[in-house]
């Protein structure tokens, strides 16, 4: 399914009935502002969070819009960002609009003391994502970026791997998202509102990468381009990022939009981990694989349950709970991202 099939279809009540209610102590009144990217996580979870009342969606597509009532019937509608925030008494906002306008909409959000859940990345440029970090920080509120990767269950099973020093110290790590290339919107062609294919993608596996590997990535190189497809125009559609380790280590990741439209899935996501002791890895047609110097290779199919960031991060802000995703992670990652894809520039 593609995101905007998510958006309407049955996916949101399917990931609804398969997630534990969870009660705040007060009334969260959420508004969505943009509905590109990830927002199939906060949709899908509302079910579970009675407390949280949708009251406003922001897009300038209706159409979008229109599909998110079919399951969401109460809120009101917008056009504008800026009306929704000085027209609803809110406590938390979703940003997830195109890239270049979201450092924008953030720092605006965060001068009204709401909390956030914002798409990735947080700002196209290290100046405008320097801004975003004062202002959640002069007040005070708290913020959250939608990298559901980290939550889903063939993830938190390698780390658990590693954590466990089965695979012994990780020295290399090879990584892959590869999308077919749809009918990508007007936003994502123009640099100035893109801000290219490694923010946008490669965050998800830098993110990945360090949280499971627990090693700092600390220096990158990057090639970039677009082959084919003219209809992408500034969009490239192969990236190779190379990073060096905190360890002496390496990894690499590419990413591409050239999967054929025949593949049964719309991404391809690959993750591999090898260390002094084993490799443990991921992909969709193997699933996650060990080998280690004590056991030959096995797939593991005991996997820990998958978990909503979305509810992870209502439970640490409401409730008290741990957080899964802390926001210096999301500040590194978004760093590292912009360095890659300055670096291919």
């Amino acid at each position: 399914m593609t995101r905007r099939e998510w958006i309407g279809g049955a996916a949101l009540a399917a990931q609804a009935a398969g997630e534990p209610v969870v009660r705040l102590p007060h009334k969260v009144r959420l508004a969505i502002l943009g509905l590109e990217g990830h927002i199939e996580d906060i949709l899908g979870s509302l079910a579970s969070v009675p407390d949280v009342e949708l009251v406003a969606v922001q897009d300038p597509n209706s159409l979008l819009i229109d599909q998110v009532r079919r399951k969401q019937s109460s809120f009101r509608e917008y056009r504008d960002w800026h009306e929704v925030l000085d027209r609803e008494k809110l406590d938390m906002v979703g940003v997830c609009g195109s890239n270049g306008e979201r450092a924008e909409i953030l720092m605006a959000c965060a001068q009204r003391k709401l909390n956030i859940v914002a798409e990735k990345p947080l700002a196209i440029t290290m100046a405008d994502l320097e801004r975003v970090k004062r202002a959640v920080a002069e007040n005070g509120v708290r913020l959250t970026m939608l990298l559901t990767m980290r939550f889903e269950a063939q993830y938190r099973a390698l780390k658990q791997i590693v954590d466990a020093g089965e695979i012994g110290e990780v020295a290399q790590m090879a990584s892959q998202k590869s999308y077919k290339v749809g009918d990508r919107p007007e936003w994502m062609l123009h640099r100035s509102t893109f801000g290219g294919s490694i923010p946008y993608i490669a965050v998800h596996m830098v993110d990945l990468m360090r949280w499971i590997s627990g090693r700092e990535l600390v220096e990158t190189a990057s090639v970039e381009g677009r082959v084919g497809f003219p209809q992408l125009r500034e969009m490239e559609n192969t990236t190779a990022t190379i990073f060096r380790l905190d360890n002496g280590g390496t990894a690499a990741l590419h990413i591409d939009y050239l999967r054929p439209d025949t593949a049964p899935t719309w991404g391809d996501d690959r993750l591999r981990l090898a260390g002094t002791h084993g490799v443990v890895e991921y992909q969709a047609t193997t699933g996650v694989t060990l080998v280690t110097d004590k056991h030959p290779p096995r797939r593991i199919t005991d996997l820990p349950p998958g978990e909503s960031l979305f509810l992870n991060f209502l439970n640490s802000v409401y409730n008290g709970r741990t957080s899964v995703l802390e926001l210096i992670d999301i500040y590194r990652v978004n760093e590292i991202v912009l360095a890659a894809r300055d670096a291919g520039d």
